[in-house]
């Protein structure tokens, strides 16, 4: 019985080996073979211990091109008065974001009066809450500053109104056409 269940564990043993890998040659970032004259000619390496599992992976397919509008309007110019257009309605959303902001600035430093606001409620008992208030008011107007910092910033980056007279032909036809 010894001896038949030290038989079983030898042909077991020789059975695995069988299923085990053969000995694998990485060549470059994502290729391996276990042909020892192929990775001989590409120059491989033997991967030593562990083994490596590779799975194909699957192409990637270009959009369809059936939609141009979708995909190819990047690609497509607009046109100089559009631009135009777009970077006046631009500049007067940041010049309005501006006028804000500084309204903001302006109503908190009126509150924080140099760092010494009014009392509210519960302020006067609780002299921390006050202490809170005051550095809130502080940062907050940190942060407004820092926007409009931030906002004039981006008006210097965008490019400068059109003048007038370079916009008036298209001015003077806008009210004809639109007139009945």
């Amino acid at each position: 019985m010894k001896y038949a269940f030290l038989a079983f564990l030898m042909v077991l043993s020789g059975a695995s080996s069988s299923f085990a890998q053969e000995r694998i040659y990485r060549c470059g970032n994502n290729e391996y073979t276990n042909n020892p004259s192929d990775a001989k000619a590409k120059n491989c390496k033997l991967i030593q211990g562990g083994n490596v599992s590779v799975i194909a992976g699957t192409a990637v397919k270009a959009p369809a091109a059936s939609a141009p509008g979708a995909s190819g309007s990047a690609a497509q110019k607009v046109d100089v008065n559009d631009q135009r257009a777009r970077d006046s309605d631009a500049r007067g959303v940041l010049e309005a974001e501006l006028k804000r902001a500084e309204a903001r600035r302006t109503e908190l430093l009126a509150e924080y009066k140099d760092g010494k606001p009014d009392h509210q409620g519960i302020e006067s008992r609780n002299h921390q809450k006050y202490l809170d208030r005051v550095a809130e008011l502080k940062a907050a107007i940190a942060r407004t500053e820092s926007d409009i910092t931030g906002i004039r910033r981006e008006l210097g980056r965008s490019p400068a109104p059109v003048p007038v007279a370079a916009s008036a032909p298209v001015a003077a036809a806008s009210p004809a056409s639109g007139a009945k």
